[in-house]
């Protein structure tokens, strides 16, 4: 892990500089640790909740946005799937993240990352959909049968939806599927009578796809993910790229539209006490703890 005065002089060494850019681990095929050792660069890890492409796509531009009003080179990076992102935020691979509500709880404890914004105006919740052709029309009609989710804990499309479906009653066989994206698939190719999402990504799925499904239930509301900095990295950096985040719905609100948001705000620890109050216990989610994973992208 890369000590704090390290991390000091390679800020300083960078926000000398007259170009900030924004790198895509995703397409270079370097670990996150190797990329952040090696260069001038904030490592902002993203949830892989749909491909890395995709993400990438909407991503970059705004992290370069985000770079260059905060004077600081930000490379974008993912996982392969949600378990393996677990294990990275773990490791302390990425610098920044952006995680959801329950890995934050998680990995604020330890290794200790910090939140410094949210989705503003934002509440997060879960979505079940079924293909709009099926006669499933309520989380009854799933007892006993096979339901699609991304990841076992993932908050709002897996979680949640379990917990809620648990509560009522209803037994299913979960079946993860690694993404968002390949969730609503497999519904749509009637691989699964039914799966959990997230209205974001639900948005954010392609026309063709998102017009052969319905949504039948939507859970309860909770505090949306977290954009988190690691505790090396020093206040004064993770103060400017909150002010760039934040100032984006007035410099340049176009780039919020592709990643599905209106906004940011500021955001500390306590936002996400709703989440703590759950009581959710590792067994319950299913976090991933993978000793020997590689924390790269492709």
């Amino acid at each position: 892990m890369m000590t704090s005065n390290r991390l000091h002089r390679r800020i300083r060494r960078t926000l000398a500089g007259t170009v900030c850019a924004v790198g895509l681990i995703a397409a270079n095929g370097l670990s996150a640790q190797t990329a952040s050792a090696k260069t001038d660069t904030l490592v902002f890890g993203v949830v892989p909740q749909q491909s890395a492409s995709r993400l990438a796509q909407v991503w970059v531009p705004f992290l370069r946005h985000v770079s260059k009003k905060a004077g600081v080179a930000i490379a974008f990076a993912t996982a392969k799937d949600i378990p393996t992102f677990e294990a990275c935020l773990e490791r302390s691979t990425y610098d920044l993240a952006y995680m959801n509500p329950y890995h934050y709880t998680e990995f604020h404890d330890a290794p200790g990352y910090v939140a410094f914004a949210r989705q503003s105006g934002k509440q997060l919740k879960g979505l079940v959909v079924a293909r709009k052709d099926s006669d499933v029309t309520t989380l009854h009609d799933l007892a006993g049968q096979t339901v699609a989710f991304p990841s076992p804990a993932a908050f709002g499309a897996s979680v949640i939806p379990r917990a809620e479906m648990r509560s009522a009653g209803i037994a299913i066989q979960p079946r993860y599927v690694k993404s968002h994206d390949s969730v609503y698939r497999a519904v749509a190719a009637g691989l699964m009578p039914a799966g959990g999402g997230v209205g974001r990504t639900f948005s954010n799925i392609g026309k063709a796809i998102r017009d052969q499904l319905k949504v039948i239930y939507e859970t309860k509301e909770y505090t949306p993910h977290a954009f988190a900095a690691h505790p090396r990295v020093p206040r004064q950096i993770v103060e400017a790229v909150r002010t760039a985040m934040t100032g984006i719905k007035q410099s340049n609100p176009a780039l919020l539209k592709p990643l599905g948001m209106k906004g940011f705000e500021p955001a500390e620890d306590k936002d996400w006490n709703d989440v703590r109050s759950l009581n959710l216990t590792k067994k319950q989610t299913e976090i991933s703890s993978k000793a020997a994973v590689r924390c790269r992208s492709d």
